[in-house]
């Protein structure tokens, strides 16, 4: 007799105390090339990365909706479950599956519009029953897209999208549907309402799972660092965010320019699985390779060449829980990304002013090094995110050098210090405002909330 699916309900406002039983957790995860990308929007050699290089990679999963499969981009940096539906003619979503309305489909009087960091979707909310692994919700709200632009959906065979961010930034909102997490957390007990993954270097190394860890990777939480989620404002929380105190470079700290958001003492970083590479202020990332050496920037973005042998870590985490993630430098210097006949290879980091969410983006190439837990909150915990660090940089670096060969160019001079600026952090504000008194904090408020605004990423 086969293991049944859990049956969960999609409505609003609806709970439920469900058994969770061992392995029926995993979800196959396939890493897919992007034969097609789109470009950024108003991005040029001297702003934001176009991010247009042929061969990037997706993290797809297959989903069931009313009946019919689709594969789906894994993307902990949205919150909203959207598939194009057959309205869809625009050449982005052309030569994918595409859903077609079926019996158990019930249609909201709402509208559906969401940006994206690039390409954006516009289309029509309704709620179906929705299959993931041995998970299926019922009445589950999702998007259909009957317009997509930028997304590059053809070059992938993505249908669609499966946001697994904080329900706060989902643009259906939480009065017509809960989000598919939540959904999917509620069939848990709080020590199991999480969800994990690794990315993986081929086509199907990966791994994700819900409710339960992986054993290839670790055996207990008592293996990873959980971090507590950064909260923008108050309470409330967006995406999954963690602090980013500096980086190193063979082994010398690298000091990063204080953060833009409000409240934050270090820089702050968004864990993205829909995002290829490392993103991060442009200053930063000009300083970053200068240090590293060699490296030149061309309309793509920077390259650095394919042998160029750097270490790098991220320091991630504060207090007692900081601690340094090591990244293998195959992910710094991208052979996928290479050009020249193999000469000359793109940068995992890149610069993008256009994160107003965070001031990084840690995607692929940050995440391919470490095995990643989510964690919702629960009565007691706020939400947090664990990780444990894969990569061997000593074994890491002999596999580079074995594979690019020797690097003989003289190691570039580590610019360690950000430069002074005159802008105020997130920290400093608050500081300011607590310390001037009323009046002060009031002068302060006014003139940071004309200059900052609400960011979205």
């Amino acid at each position: 007799m086969g293991i049944s699916r859990r049956l969960l309900s999609g409505l609003p406002f609806a709970w439920f105390t469900l058994q969770a039983l061992a392995g029926m957790g995993r979800i196959p995860v396939y890493r897919v090339p992007r034969t097609q990308m789109a470009k950024l929007p108003g991005s040029n050699l001297h702003g934001d990365l176009s991010l247009t290089n042929g061969n990037e990679f997706a993290y797809l999963v297959q989903i069931d909706i009313g009946g019919q499969d689709f594969m789906v981009l894994l993307d902990t940096g949205s919150s909203d479950l959207w598939v194009v539906s057959s309205d869809c003619m625009a050449e982005d979503c052309s030569g994918v599956p595409k859903y077609n309305k079926s019996a158990s489909l019930s249609l909201a009087d709402v509208p559906f519009h969401l940006n994206y960091l690039m390409g954006n979707v516009t289309g029509v909310v309704g709620s179906d029953t929705v299959t993931v692994g041995d998970f299926q919700v019922s009445s589950q709200i999702f998007a259909m897209a009957n317009a997509t632009s930028g997304l590059g959906l053809s070059g992938t065979g993505n249908s669609g999208i499966m946001g697994l961010a904080f329900a706060a930034e989902a643009s259906i909102a939480d009065t017509t549907g809960r989000t598919l997490a939540d959904n999917l957390f509620s069939a848990f007990n709080d020590t199991s309402r999480f969800f994990t993954f690794k990315l993986g270097r081929g086509e199907d190394d990966s791994s994700f799972t819900i409710g339960e860890l992986d054993p290839t990777y670790v055996s207990s939480t008592a293996d990873l660092t959980l971090h507590p989620v950064f909260p923008s404002g108050g309470s409330l929380f967006d995406y999954w965010k963690l602090p980013l105190q500096s980086l190193t470079i063979n082994g010398t700290a690298f000091s990063l320019s204080k953060s833009r958001v409000r409240g934050a003492a270090a820089p702050i970083a968004v864990l993205d699985t829909g995002t290829t590479l490392a993103l991060g202020p442009t200053d930063d990332v000009a300083r970053f390779w200068q240090s590293v050496g060699g490296a030149r920037r061309t309309d793509r973005g920077w390259e650095v060449p394919c042998n160029r042998a750097v270490a790098v870590g991220l320091v991630i985490g504060e207090g007692s829980n900081q601690k340094e993630y090591a990244l293998d430098p195959a992910d710094i210097s991208w052979k996928e990304g290479s050009v020249d006949d193999g000469t000359w290879c793109l940068g995992g980091l890149q610069g993008n002013d256009g994160v107003f969410s965070a001031d990084w983006l840690l995607g692929d190439t940050f995440l391919r090094n470490v095995y990643v837990t989510h964690h919702a909150a629960t009565d007691t915990q706020p939400p947090a995110i664990g990780l444990h660090g894969l990569t061997d940089p000593a074994a890491a670096l002999v596999a580079f050098t074995r594979d690019r060969g020797t690097d003989t160019s003289p190691p570039g001079d580590i610019r360690s210090r950000a430069p002074s600026s005159g802008m105020l952090s997130g920290g400093d504000i608050c500081g300011i405002a607590t310390a001037g008194g009323f009046l002060a904090g009031v002068i302060v408020v006014v003139v940071v909330y004309s200059l900052c605004g609400c960011r979205k990423k």
